[in-house]
């Protein structure tokens, strides 16, 4: 390595910035606002396609890292020896489906001298959409009723039982408002496909869809909570522009989120607040949202507090944030070359 190089090394995955965004790119821009020229940008990808790959202001370097079906091992092999290139100082990983391998990983990692600041596989688990309603029960967080089914048919017990219209999830990530038995039955089949059984069917809660970005340090202190409102819905249900409100009430649903729990690490409580004001956590998504530049934006960075905390830095919990920043989502064509290309896809290296 380049003994030139900046101090801190930082790898970050999710850099597919489409309609459907991953977190990557805004938690590196987070992460250059706070540090600066200091810091040195690793980028892991999945697809030769992810738009963070070829933003060479945003990424310094990207390495392809193998699917999550791959396994633990698999993808300790490719950072051992994306580890021997760069030595690596903090990793932060981005999407849900990989989480539970880099997790297995943190003893194998910390031997590498790379460290995360990740939920652990109890916490992880524990949170999980299957999970979800006995997690809200055992702490006392409002919860939609659900159930978890593995069969169609089980579909007509959950209409009797939730009512309609019911939400139909994803393992992973999707929900489907169905009104009627087909469109749940349509639904069960969709999801199925593309995520694997089991299937959530949740019982629908009608309000006001907010978003709160969270950052525990693993001790039940809240270092940060930010509440995001949505101003402008995509197709697909993600945030194309919000704005940050003031709402003590969330504040202290986050905190009592962290507190029982202990979290450790970025998470999203996506809640449902009621005409009555009473909020139901829908989702807990157990790292960065999308949206988290705009705590760097509000005055709270979360990524780059995240990377303090993970390299042994103390983070006193923020006290404050702007109140009615608004972001706005745009896109625009990045222009890059076929060789760019050809090489991500021939090595795995851009």
């Amino acid at each position: 390595m380049n003994t030139s190089s900046p101090k801190l090394v930082v790898a970050v995955t999710g850099l597919n910035a489409i309609d459907s965004p991953g977190p990557g790119v805004a938690v590196i821009r987070s992460l250059r606002d706070h540090f600066g020229n200091d810091i040195r940008i690793i980028g892991l990808s999945y697809e030769t396609l992810e738009p963070g790959i070829y933003l060479h202001d945003v990424v310094d370097k990207t390495y392809q890292i193998p699917y999550p079906s791959a396994g633990a091992e698999a993808l300790y092999h490719r950072l051992q020896y994306i580890n021997s290139i760069e030595n690596l100082s903090v990793l932060i990983p981005n999407f849900d489906a990989e989480l539970y391998n880099f997790i297995k990983l943190i003893p194998s990692l910390d031997t590498l001298g790379i460290s995360t600041f990740l939920p652990t596989l109890e916490q992880f688990d524990a949170r999980d959409k299957i999970n979800l309603y006995r997690f809200g029960s055992e702490y006392g967080l409002d919860v939609p009723k659900d159930k978890v089914i593995y069969n169609v048919n089980e579909l007509y017990t959950c209409a009797e039982e939730l009512g309609y219209p019911l939400v139909v999830k994803g393992k992973f990530y999707d929900a489907i408002i169905a009104h009627t038995m087909e469109q749940a039955q349509k639904a069960f089949y969709k999801l199925s496909a593309k995520w694997g059984f089991p299937i959530i069917v949740q019982q629908f809660i009608t309000g006001t869809e907010i978003n709160i970005a969270v950052l525990g340090d693993g001790k039940g202190n809240t270092i940060s909570a930010i509440p995001m409102r949505k101003l402008y819905i995509t197709d697909k249900g993600k945030a194309w522009a919000g704005i940050t409100l003031e709402d003590d009430a969330l504040i202290g649903l986050a905190h009592k989120f962290v507190q029982s729990t202990n979290w450790k690490g970025g998470c999203e409580l996506e809640i449902m607040r009621t005409q009555e004001g009473r909020p139901f956590i829908m989702e807990v998504n157990p790292r960065f949202p999308a949206w988290i530049y705009l705590t760097a934006a509000s005055g709270q960075n979360q990524p780059a507090s995240l990377v303090r905390m993970a390299i042994g830095e103390e983070v006193p919990p923020f006290k404050t944030y702007d109140v009615g920043k608004i972001f706005i989502r745009y896109s625009w064509d990045h222009i890059t070359t076929v060789e760019e290309f050809q090489k991500i896809s021939a090595f795995g290296e851009l």
